[in-house]
Parts: structure tokens; sequence; C-alpha cells
């Protein structure tokens, strides 16, 4: 048996300059980078790199999923990657620890979804994802005025304020929907596509305030600088609340159409725990799973790999492996 496996990082469209940005990359392990070509379409292309197998088999994989230090340098080191490829051409990110057993089971899961991958690409050129956080700060609601001398008592004059204290609660929270909406204005007007994350909470969420909105739009590249300006203004004039745009990124959330659509153009949802598309089995996704050996969790979407290279660290990188197991076939 084979002390290496072969780890998937994205499928590419061959384009001027990838196989030279491929060959200077150092991926996960420290592993050099290359690409691999299948036999039915040799523009679409699959970015690999030799593992440790003592690591990326099946059984050791879950144990070293457990190991937050370990993860994260795998989701940083996933995520350079597909972005330096991103830099120079379409990708479609592959979940993290997206294993094959050989060569010729990648080149089998490739060529079992060329068509797939290649009309996505397609779809996918000329756009990056940014990704768009909404966040309410109760704590920056105006103190309630002063207790007036009005004759209530200790104990009414102390309910009053607490009701005001209330009130100015919920108009930071009813900001904070005004701003979400906003943002969906700006997305109907700018983006190809949308896809929704579950809220990020306690330190995942990484900022002072609680993350009511974590969204991810496709946008294209010569329609970047309208959506940028618009969705950050979508906090103007209100009380308590951010907005954190941040991007461009590699299409994690966009990798794989939503079910039910063929196309980036419609808004594309995340499903389950994974906060992403994952839950989507279309050919390309079948042709990932059936021949992997790992691909426990997901590179894609804002809280993935991306998230893991931010600088929260750790948090990220729990997201960068909502961890559900293998998802493919047998363990190498």
């Amino acid at each position: 048996m084979s002390d290496s496996v072969v780890y998937a990082y994205a499928v590419v469209r061959a384009a001027d300059g990838v196989g030279a940005t491929a060959g200077a990359l150092a991926g996960v392990a420290g592993s050099p980078v290359r690409l691999t070509a299948g036999s039915r379409d040799p523009a679409v292309l699959l970015a690999v790199g030799d593992v440790p197998a003592a690591d990326f088999r099946e059984e050791a994989l879950r144990r070293r999923l457990e190991e937050l230090e370990w993860l994260e340098t795998v989701a940083r080191a996933h995520h350079a990657v597909v972005e330096a490829l991103a830099a120079v051409t379409t990708v479609l990110p592959l979940r993290l620890a997206t294993v094959y057993i050989d060569e010729a089971g990648a080149r089998a899961a490739l060529d079992e979804g060329a068509r797939a991958f290649a009309e996505r690409l397609s779809l996918l050129a000329g756009h990056r994802e940014w990704g768009v956080k909404v966040y309410a700060d109760p704590s920056a609601a105006p103190p309630p005025p002063a207790p007036a001398s009005d004759g209530l008592s200790p104990g009414r004059s102390y309910l009053r304020q607490r009701r005001e204290q209330r009130s100015g609660r919920e108009e930071v929270y009813r900001d904070a929907r005004t701003a979400a909406g906003r943002v969906e204005e700006a997305a109907l007007r700018y983006a190809a596509g949308r896809a929704r994350h579950r809220v990020q909470q306690g330190t995942l969420a990484g900022a002072a305030g609680e993350n009511v909105l974590n969204d991810a739009f496709l946008v294209a590249d010569d329609r970047t600088e309208a959506f940028r300006t618009d969705v950050a203004g979508a906090a103007q004039g209100l009380t308590g609340v951010r907005v954190e745009v941040t991007g461009p990124w590699a299409p994690y959330s966009f990798a794989v159409p939503a079910e039910g659509t063929g196309d980036a153009e419609n808004a594309t949802q995340g499903t389950g725990d994974t906060q992403d598309t994952q839950g989507t089995q279309d050919d390309a996704e079948g042709a990932q799973g059936r021949q992997c050996a790992g691909g426990a969790g997901s590179a894609r979407g804002p809280a993935g790999a991306r998230d893991a290279a931010d600088a929260r660290g750790p948090a990220g990188a729990r997201g960068a492996a909502d961890v559900r197991g293998p998802a493919g076939g047998s363990a190498p």
C-alpha cells in the first residue's frame, strides 16, 4: 500500500499561466501542486498534490479533523492554493480533504464529471464571490434618559427605565433588518447568485455585535465596485449596525448549483450543517464523492476554508470542516 494519497484542491479551466502558477505552489503538507488532465476534456483540469496516507486515510482523517491546529493548517494551505489558481483562471473549489487513492482515481473522477465541470466553469467565468455579514450591536443603543422627578415610586421608575432599554435594543434589531433588506436590494441589482449561510455565533462571529446575516454573492468582475459601494453603505444612518464585506474570493459557495437549478443565475441557498451547496448531488458532486477516499466537511462557502484563512484562526477552521465524516467511498 502506498504511503501517499492524492489530495485534490479544485477543478480548474485550462488557461495561460495556470500551469506555471500551479507548479510554483506548495499545498497541504508542503506538497508541490500539479495539474492533472482526464481523457474527456483537455480544458478541464484537476489541481492535486500528494499527501501522507497516514494522515488522510479515512480513520486517520476522522481523528485528525478533531485537532483544530492541524485542521487550520490544512484549511489555510487548501485555501491558499485555490485562491492562487483563481487569480489566473476559473476554479471550482473542492471539499476540504478531498482525497483519492491514486492518480488514476483522480482522473476517473475528473472524466466522470467532465461535462458538468465544464458547464459550471463556463458559467462562473468572470465572476468572484463576495461575503457580506450584517452585525447588530444592542450595546450601541442610546441609553435611556435619566429618570425624571415624576412622582413615580422607585419600583415603577425602574420598570419604566427597563422598558426604555428594551425599546432601544429593539430599535437596533429593526435597523439591522433594514440593513439586511438593503443588502438584498443591492444583490438583486448586481449579483448573479446568492448563497445564504447560517449566521455565526460566539467566537466564530469574530467581531463585536451579533451576526444577523451571513451571505455570499456571486458578482461579475465588471460590477464589483458598484456592488461593494451599495452594500457597504447599507448601514448608513442606522443605529448599532455594521456591514462587513469580504472578498473577492474563489466561488466556494457556487461551485455546485443549488438543487433544481442549472446555472449561476439562480440564487444558490445553503442546506444543512455545512451552510453551503454540499447537499446538492449533481453529476459533478457525484463524481467527486464516488471516487473520494476522504472529503469530510467542505471548503466551499464563507464558513469554510476561506474563513480559516481569515485572521480568526481556528474559529474559521471549524467551519472549514463541518465534520460529518468522509463523504466519499471507501478509504485507501
